[in-house]
């Protein structure tokens, strides 16, 4: 019964946010029984590779924005190796992308600015010398929250508009920080944790817009739940020395390497890659749910392996990039079907990173972090334009 779980699903809405769609109260209204299974894609079959080496459904095309080590085009930013985890951010009547670097020691992270037009107008650092920034996510107050895939690592607020320096919030735990994803409504933030045995944790703040201080909480529920209520402890320790802080509260869930993560309406979706599955956190009804997990599929037809960063539209689709598996991004709709959206050619030794549309929801970003070299030097990120559903 745990594995039969009905998911709520979303119709359409309304507002785009920061990075991702925001959608309207009461459109979870659409059921389905169970994690998504395989079917046909909203978007149709992918067609053979563009000049780009990205296979995309009839209607989109790609473009190339930045690449490991040259210049962005039309600016003096060198684009930074191992391009991850990324948001998009409105700008007046142009937008920023933000982008992750996952490097020892000099990490941190850049931003692409574009006009209205989509032209890149400017490129630029808002983070500098950090340790291997992972994924992150962004706020309602505008701000980019780059986490450090480290033990012990930090959260760094920045500012994707630059001119303000990156701050580092550790009230919200140090631990091998992947992903952030936050919740308006409950004013908390939460955290996924890459570790083999990683915790979801819940960062409440004292005051919401202020992350310098308030409690950190961990998600407890018993080991082999996949369906079912949960509830929240304080950590002891969030400064997680000498006793990490996914041991310090033994009722805690434990998750098989956590990644992205991504809010919308009272759901909190979150992956882990160890068993490719994706994660429904009902916030309203505090109980966890599958969305997605390829062991339930017929062998051989999981159509989504290596599950990584995650983000959503504003038709309610979950767009899921691939660590992996055949560098794939796969839509999962709101009927629960899971089908590719798009597919990298050539580059079997990198994945796909830090999707994020832009706020018009016109524009889907995304890296390949190590490129046809499979090397960090070598990473890619992308723009795809196209008919998006709305």
């Amino acid at each position: 019964m745990e594995r039969r779980t009905v998911l709520r699903a979303a119709a359409v809405g309304a507002t785009v946010g920061a990075g991702s769609a925001a959608f309207s109260g009461a459109l979870w209204q659409q059921a389905f029984a169970g994690p998504a299974q395989t079917g046909p894609s909203p978007y149709g079959d992918l067609r053979a590779a563009d000049a780009n080496g990205v296979a995309l459904p009839a209607g989109f095309t790609s473009r190339v924005i930045g690449r490991s080590r040259q210049r962005v085009a039309g600016t003096s930013y060198v684009w930074h190796d191992a391009p991850d985890g990324g948001a998009c951010f409105p700008d007046g009547d142009g937008w920023i992308y933000v982008s992750n670097s996952e490097i020892p020691f000099l990490g941190g992270v850049g931003a692409v600015r574009f006009g209205a037009d989509g032209a890149i107008v400017d490129a630029y650092r808002v983070l500098f010398g950090t340790n291997v920034n992972c994924a992150g996510g962004a706020t309602p107050w505008g701000t980019w929250l780059s986490c450090e895939e480290v033990p012990l690592g930090r959260v760094f607020e920045t500012f994707p508009r630059g001119g303000q320096d990156a701050v580092a919030r550790t009230r919200m735990g140090r631990f091998k920080h992947e992903a952030a994803a936050c919740d308006p409504d409950r004013q908390v933030v939460y955290l996924t944790e890459d570790e083999g045995d990683g915790c979801f944790y819940r960062f409440v703040p004292d005051r919401w817009g202020d992350l310098s201080a308030g409690r950190l909480e961990v998600l407890c529920a018993g080991a082999d739940v996949t369906a079912g209520p949960v509830s929240w402890r304080p950590v002891p320790d969030r400064d997680g020395f000498p006793v990490p802080t996914r041991w310090q509260v033994g009722a805690a869930k434990h998750f098989d390497g956590g990644e992205g993560c991504y809010y919308t309406d009272g759901i909190c979706y979150f992956t882990t890659k160890g068993d490719n599955r994706v994660w429904a956190y009902d916030a309203v009804g505090q109980r966890i749910d599958l969305a997605y997990d390829d062991s339930l599929l017929p062998p051989g037809t999981a159509p989504l392996t290596g599950v990584d960063n995650i983000t959503g539209s504003a038709a309610g689709d979950l767009f899921v990039a691939e660590d992996g598996g055949n560098m794939e991004i796969n839509v999962i709709t709101p009927a629960g079907v899971v089908a590719p959206f798009l597919r990298l050619t050539g580059q079997s030794e990198s994945e796909i990173t830090g999707p994020a549309f832009s706020p018009d929801g016109s524009r889907l970003y995304f890296s390949s972090q190590r490129g046809t070299s499979g090397q960090s030097s070598g990473g890619i990120t992308y723009e795809v334009r196209g008919p998006f559903r709305s």
